[in-house]
């Protein structure tokens, strides 16, 4: 499939099978480099959301799934890792129309890392295990690892087919049935890995698609009583609302959410490589990434050198087609994107920061939300670009003097996600890496991940912890069995 016959990517996919929405609504989906309606997909809604849940539901308990065995399992979850890889080129580039990364992210980042997800978490799956406790009396105590039920997962548009398969290959894993609400911005990929997923063997209503808007459709699989967990990434205002939905039916709900990354640089550091680190923190995805290190903290000593090396690199880098392989800034996702970043930007201005590289909208061939890579000097703790979330090519640069004084700058924001420490003095390190509150630290490197390797938030940034073998946990529950041995 390409991306010219991305239409026949419109409908749910439910019970194994595709169909229209029962309001027979539908949306658009935009190719954010052309502002031309890429499909009309299913605008599904709260009826779409029922049938959903009680296709999952049907499937949890049925032997098709749950009599599986957890080694046909893990086989079935590496088929689908196989298939993604086997579909990569098709997948890049419905990624890519979709979304506006480039190319090349799509293909040789992302849509790996998502194969390599589902193989990861098909090794897990023979491994999910009990324990037994040495209790007093004559008593067999153990513990049973089950999954949860139903899991409902809802996604945005940053990372549209990795970040399903960091909720979809775990929690398959466990023995969980699954409906998603992908991003309404960027619902393509997730609709073409439904089909794959059927190639692959898995049995029908394991895995459901729910195309639609946040306000219906997936505050829908928030409130319905028939999902035992939620598993959210998204902003943090959206996050609040979640939770407070999902209290009446009292459901498990894991959150990662938003960030204002502090990427920090001592003048001991090689600031040729912090400068290219600083380079890869904000304006990798467009910026468009949780993780970004969109605050950049320079020891003073040192700040007019880094800041000129980061000068001259942000300015070879320039808005492009992402469909170009050599492209390596597209547009920006949507229109209202679009506009709040380059609000963010025109607010950084009116309170006093100094535009080192001067970004705003770029004009590359006429239509597109291109925006180019804007550097800020001068920047104050207080100011909007310093605390505020901006989800863009902005990057806030602000100096210090003293540790202690940077550790009080780094933390003080809602956000934990990430940082980053630049440094050759690795006791340094190591000390900032226990005080910064962060649910990743990066030494001397930014933006490196591994499935293996768990990642979340503290403060703001939510809870619970992605990949790794911490994951299971988001996805499993336990049971204690006590048998009397007289």
């Amino acid at each position: 499939m390409t991306v010219q016959q991305a239409g026949e990517l419109r409908q749910l996919f439910i019970g194994g099978r595709a169909q229209d929405a029962v309001s027979g609504k539908r949306f658009t989906t935009i190719n954010p480099a052309t502002e031309e309606v890429i499909a009309e997909v299913a605008e599904g809604d709260t009826a779409d959301i029922d049938l959903a849940v009680r296709a999952a539901r049907g499937a949890f308990e049925h032997k098709a799934w749950a009599g599986m065995s957890q080694r046909d399992r893990g086989k079935l979850i590496w088929r689908i890792g196989d298939l993604v890889m086997k579909h990569a080129d098709e997948l890049a580039q419905l990624e890519t129309a979709d979304n506006g990364k480039p190319i090349f992210e799509s293909r040789q980042i992302d849509i790996p890392m998502a194969a390599d997800c589902f193989q990861y978490y098909a090794g897990w799956a023979t491994k999910i295990e009990g324990e037994t406790i040495p209790v007093p009396g004559e008593y067999l105590n153990y513990t049973l690892r089950e999954p949860v039920g139903v899991v409902g997962a809802i996604t945005p548009w940053n990372f549209p087919l990795l970040l399903v398969s960091w909720k979809l290959a775990p929690a398959l894993a466990c023995g969980n049935t699954v409906v998603l609400k992908p991003a309404e911005e960027t619902p393509l990929t997730a609709l073409r890995l439904a089909q794959i997923c059927q190639e692959a063997g898995l049995p029908d209503g394991v895995f459901n698609v729910i195309t639609g808007f946040g306000e219906t459709a997936g505050a829908a699989l928030v409130r319905h009583p028939g999902v035992d967990k939620i598993a959210f990434t998204g902003s943090t205002a959206v996050g609040k609302e979640i939770m407070r939905n999902a209290a009446d039916t009292l459901k498990r709900v894991s959150l990662e959410l938003g960030g204002k990354s502090p990427n920090i640089v001592f003048a001991d550091s090689d600031l040729d490589a912090a400068a290219r680190g600083a380079i890869n923190g904000i304006f990798y995805g467009k910026g468009e990434v949780c993780a970004a290190g969109s605050r950049l903290f320079v020891e003073a000593s040192a700040h007019d050198l880094l800041l000129e090396k980061v000068i001259e690199r942000t300015k070879k880098i320039v808005p492009g087609d992402p469909m170009n392989p050599k492209t390596r800034l597209g547009p920006l996702v949507s229109k209202t994107q679009f506009e709040r970043v380059l609000g963010y930007i025109d607010s950084g201005k009116a309170e006093g920061a100094v535009p080192a590289v001067e970004g705003g909208r770029a004009d590359p061939g006429g239509k597109g939300y291109f925006v180019k890579p804007s550097v800020f000097d001068r920047v104050e703790p207080g100011m909007r670009i310093a605390q505020e979330e901006i989800f863009g090519p902005v990057l806030a640069t602000l100096s210090f003097e003293s540790i202690e004084e940077l550790i009080a700058k780094a933390n003080g924001t809602i956000y934990g996600l990430a940082a980053a420490v630049w440094t050759r003095d690795i006791g340094k390190a190591h000390r900032l890496a226990r005080a910064l509150k962060a649910g990743t630290v990066w030494i001397n490197a930014y933006n490196i991940l591994d499935v293996a390797s768990p990642f979340g938030g503290y403060k703001m940034s939510g809870f619970g912890r992605e990949l790794g073998k911490h994951a299971l946990e988001l996805y499993t529950q336990v049971k204690s069995v006590w048998v009397d041995l007289r």
